[in-house]
C-alpha cells in the first residue's frame, strides 16, 4: 500500500454525482432547480455553523416532501398535505415553500427574487427574510424592505381533496403577471 499526499491542484472523480462539484466542474450542464438545490444546500450548511441559539428559536418551521403520487413522478406538479394550522413548511428538495396564513394556503419558490439567495422564516416576526441582502417580506409573499424590487414568487397552487398541489415549475412574478400572483392560493 503506497501511502501519497493528494495533491490540491489535481481534479479527481471522487466526488462525481455531488452537485456542488458538478455545478463547479460544468455549470452550463446543471439544470436551474439542481443548482438552486445545490447552492441553498451549501448556504444551509454554512449558516448552520453560524447559527446562534436566538436564530434558531426565531424559525419555527417545518420540512416536507411532496407526497407520492401515482405515475413516473416526473411531473412538475407535486403534492402535498394540506396544513392543519397556521405556519410554513420548507420542501428543499422542490425549491418550495407552503405557507398557511390568515385562512389563506400560498405556495412560493424558496429563492429570493432579489438574488435567488433560500429565504428563511422568522416566526417571531412572521416575516421571510433574506440572509443574504436582508429583503423581508409578509406571510402572504408582499414585499416589506430590503434590495428586493418586488415581492416573492407565487407557484400555482389548487386544492384536491385533502392534498394541495403545487406546480413546482411554474411561477408567478408579481411584476410581470399581478392577476395570476393575486390568484395564487387557496383557502384554508
Amino acid at each position: 500500500m503506497t501511502n501519497r499526499t493528494p495533491d490540491p491542484s489535481a481534479t479527481t472523480d471522487d466526488c462525481t454525482g455531488c452537485p456542488l462539484h458538478d455545478a463547479v466542474q460544468a455549470p452550463a450542464a446543471l439544470e436551474r432547480r439542481a443548482f438552486l438545490r445545490a447552492a441553498g444546500m451549501a448556504m444551509a450548511s454554512l449558516g448552520l455553523v453560524g447559527l446562534g441559539s436566538r436564530a434558531a428559536a426565531a424559525m419555527p418551521i417545518r420540512s416536507i416532501s411532496a407526497l407520492a403520487a401515482s405515475g413516473d413522478g416526473a411531473t412538475s406538479e407535486k403534492h402535498y398535505p394540506i396544513p392543519t394550522a397556521d405556519g410554513v413548511s420548507i420542501d428543499r428538495d422542490n425549491s418550495a415553500i407552503i405557507a398557511r396564513a390568515n385562512g389563506r394556503i400560498y405556495a412560493f419558490s424558496l429563492s429570493c427574487p432579489h438574488q435567488n439567495t433560500a429565504l428563511r422564516w422568522d416566526g417571531d416576526d412572521h416575516q421571510f427574510q433574506c440572509p443574504k441582502h436582508h429583503s423581508r417580506y409578509k406571510d402572504d409573499g408582499t414585499f416589506i424592505s430590503g434590495r428586493a424590487t418586488r415581492n416573492m414568487d407565487r407557484l400555482p397552487i389548487r386544492k384536491s381533496g385533502t392534498e394541495l398541489i403545487v406546480d413546482v415549475d411554474t411561477m408567478y412574478r408579481q411584476d410581470e403577471d399581478p392577476a395570476a400572483w393575486a390568484a395564487a392560493f387557496v383557502t384554508a
